[in-house]
């Protein structure tokens, strides 16, 4: 065998393999090779939207936390003053029950002491006839007893 004629062959061989392989095997790898490069961006590209949209969301989700405590607190504090008002109005509904029932029981006591005096100066003007009575051992008539106590109720 020629040794020109064994590398000519090989070389052809070489040229025809690089050929077929140029032709159709490497488009085929280029091409998945590109998809791949371009799913691995996207991806890397998704991901950085991703922390994006997470930090904004956190920064959302504060926003919204600090606004709802704030809301809170300004309803608590109306709250608070709802529930003094309401204890200041129940405080001076009380005082001024209390004012009533113990003018009420003032006037009861009065209108009961002016009884009990009527009461007494009827015993009195009694008393004071009858130890007249007894006294002059006579009978008063009728109409100088009324006279008689009417005097003594004035007097008293």
């Amino acid at each position: 065998m020629n040794l020109n004629a064994t590398i000519f062959f090989q070389m052809l061989v070489f040229f025809v393999l690089g050929w077929f392989t140029m032709k159709f095997v490497w488009p085929p790898l280029t091409r998945a090779i590109d998809e791949r490069r371009q799913k691995i961006a996207a991806g890397l590209a998704d991901a950085e939207r991703g922390k994006a949209d997470l930090a904004q969301a956190q920064a959302r989700i504060s926003l919204l936390e600090s606004s709802a405590k704030a809301e809170n607190q300004s309803r608590l504090a109306e709250s608070e003053k709802q529930a003094a008002a309401m204890i200041e109005q129940a405080r001076r509904d009380a005082e001024a029950e209390r004012a009533r029932i113990l003018a009420q029981a003032k006037q009861e006591a009065e209108q009961e002491m002016q009884r009990a005096r009527e009461a007494l100066r009827d015993s009195v003007a009694d008393l004071a006839v009858k130890g007249a009575e007894q006294i002059l051992k006579r009978e008063v008539n009728a109409q100088a007893h009324a006279e008689l106590l009417g005097q003594l109720k004035a007097q008293l």
